[in-house]
């Protein structure tokens, strides 16, 4: 990222308004430094040379007292809207980038970006803050102080300014080289940060099943090795800090060490008056404190502008474009796929392969397959989360109109949908809330009926019962203080309450026990007495057995003459693509 780049002004709005606050704060900044070290010269000048007393030098010490007063004030102020900026706009980025990553789908995640944005919404973007706070305020302070004192200085002896405008270059060249180097390390420790957030997450999704094999500790060294590099490219970066800071220390303080010998040299001649070497000399470090200050800075920033340079890469990744027309009502159209093929993210494979799936309207529709042949992602194409790579996926009205499902407006079809995933995520609230929508005090005594009814069907009941307030009880985030199984008869209950004519139900069994697998098949008899539509992806036959139409997913080579990344158009759904015709998958197994 440039030193300060404009997509951050675009992208962030409290960045604007704290970059308008600083540079006026950086323009008062240097009217009081350039005060401040006037006053200074005069009072010691006039005490130390014309032998004035405390009564003639007491005004002019309540103005340098004022002025240092004030100087004070406005650096306090400066920090103290840092940091509200650097909150607001870390929580605008993250905002942006995570609805972002929704709108790119579950298709651009799988693909090796969701470590990215995980490590990028969570602690990637906090290090931002030492940018707004400390870097950027010097920036600005360069761009105002160092250009005025050294115009106030040229006034007051072009010698002194010759050699300030002279060694001044030195100051960012030296940033420049350091900064590079810097600037490489820090990437590489972004980069080693998303290998070891992804491994994290992975270690945790998959923690129960290694440990149902005795493979917890397995990926312990793993995990370890990845947090020592982690380690070593954030020391590594702060080494070079500590040295580059050391470096321009020594240049600035040599530089002003030169204005000031030859100040000196100048008194002793009586070439310079006293009050005229005395402003030079208190000038002087004022010329090349911002400078300094923003190359020991841009070490505490560099994690942060990293960050930042990956944020606008995917604000900047376009969006596959959606469609406005209204979806039709679900409760009399249906959803059907046609020839559909998806290749599976990191492998040359189609899953699924030649799908064709058509949804009628209170129709119950069993998915099943192998794992790995693409039921889920069936899902998020039925979902309109993910386009294939070949086929079709269409709403047909009852008047027989297919429209593909890209072309509708996304809201008003997933308002028609409910979605039950394998794990259920709630978010934080009351039971009741979560389920009907409203507190129990808020509820018609016809809706708390209906809930009530439904809550008995999931057995939802029970556990409202064991809970201590009841319908009142707050979970946590994702649902936390209750079971998967206890979150799985939310969800189920949520659905059946829900007036979505449309129910994906993806592996609803799949963390249950007997008693929450009849729970289950108790909710889809009364989804379909209720006529609604239900998608069921399911491996249990007590499932299956519930559906009208039962349709195998299945899988498929990538053909051999297919570009990387896109799906050939000739022999994926003739059975030629693999032996024994599996390229020819999802028909429907039997009406039941």
């Amino acid at each position: 990222m440039k030193p300060l780049d404009p997509r951050l002004l675009r992208h962030a709005r409290a960045a604007r308004g704290y970059l308008a606050l600083t540079a006026s704060l950086g323009i008062v900044t240097a009217g009081l430094v350039i005060a401040q070290a006037v006053l200074l010269a005069q009072v010691l000048a006039a005490a130390a040379h014309d032998g004035a007393g405390l009564p003639d030098l007491l005004p002019r010490v309540g103005w340098l007292a004022a002025v240092v007063a004030a100087r004070t004030v406005v650096t306090a102020v400066q920090e103290r809207f840092a940091h509200r900026a650097a909150t607001r706009a870390v929580a605008e980025l993250r905002e942006q980038v995570v609805a972002r990553a929704a709108e790119l789908g579950p298709r651009w995640l799988a693909e090796g970006e969701g470590a990215r944005v995980v490590t990028l919404a969570t602690r990637g973007l906090e290090a931002l803050e030492p940018y707004f706070v400390r870097y950027l305020p010097q920036l600005v302070l360069s761009a105002t102080v160092t250009p005025a004192t050294l115009v106030v200085i040229l006034g007051l002896d072009w010698v002194s300014a010759a050699i300030a405008a002279g060694t001044l270059p030195l100051v960012p060249i030296f940033m420049v080289l350091i900064g590079q180097l810097t600037q490489g390390r820090s990437d590489r420790g972004l980069r080693v940060m998303q290998r070891l957030g992804s491994q994290v997450l992975d270690l945790v999704a998959g923690l129960t099943t290694l440990r149902a094999f005795g493979r917890e500790r397995g990926p312990a060294a793993r995990v370890q090795a990845l947090g020592d590099a982690h380690r070593r490219a954030t020391m590594g970066t702060l080494r070079i800090a500590f040295l580059s800071g050391m470096v321009l220390e020594l240049l600035t303080t040599l530089s002003v060490a030169l204005i000031a010998v030859g100040i000196g040299l100048r008194l002793v001649y009586g070439q310079l008056d006293l009050e005229t070497g005395l402003a030079v000399l208190v000038l002087a470090p004022e010329v090349y404190l911002p400078l300094r200050q923003v190359g020991a800075q841009f070490h505490a920033s560099t994690d942060g502008v990293a960050a930042a340079d990956q944020v606008f890469a995917v604000l900047e990744t376009p969006v596959p474009g959606r469609g406005e027309q209204p979806a039709p009502d679900l409760r009399a159209a249906a959803v059907r796929l046609r020839d559909v093929s998806v290749r599976a993210p990191g492998r040359d494979l189609l899953a699924p392969a030649g799908l064709d799936l058509t949804v009628a309207p209170g129709r119950t529709v069993a998915v099943t397959g192998p794992s790995g042949a693409g039921k889920s992602t069936t899902v998020d194409l039925l979902l309109g989360l993910l386009r294939p790579d070949r086929g079709a996926v269409e709403v047909v009205d009852p008047d027989g109109r297919a429209t593909p499902l890209a072309d509708l407006d996304p809201q008003t079809y997933w308002r028609q949908v409910a979605w039950l995933p394998q794990r259920p995520v709630l978010e934080p609230g009351s039971v009741g809330r979560l389920v009907a929508g409203a507190e129990d005090a808020e509820l018609t005594p016809a809706a708390r009926a209906d809930r009530d009814r439904a809550a008995a069907l999931t057995g939802l009941d029970a556990v409202v019962a064991g809970l201590p307030d009841g319908w009142r009880t707050e979970l946590g985030r994702g649902g936390a203080g209750l079971s998967v199984g206890q979150r799985q008869r939310v969800a189920l209950t949520r659905a059946l309450l829900s007036e979505a004519p449309l129910v994906v139900l993806d592996e609803p069994t799949a963390h249950l026990d007997a008693a929450g697998e009849q729970v289950v098949l108790d909710t889809v008899r009364a989804l379909r007495a209720a006529n609604r539509t239900v998608v069921l992806v399911a491996h249990r036959p007590s499932l299956v057995a519930l559906a009208d139409e039962v349709v195998t997913v299945r899988s498929a080579p990538l053909p051999a003459s297919a570009p990387d990344g896109v799906v050939a158009g000739a022999g994926v759904a003739g059975g030629g693509v693999a032996a024994g015709g599996t390229g020819a998958s999802g028909r429907a197994e039997g009406a039941r």
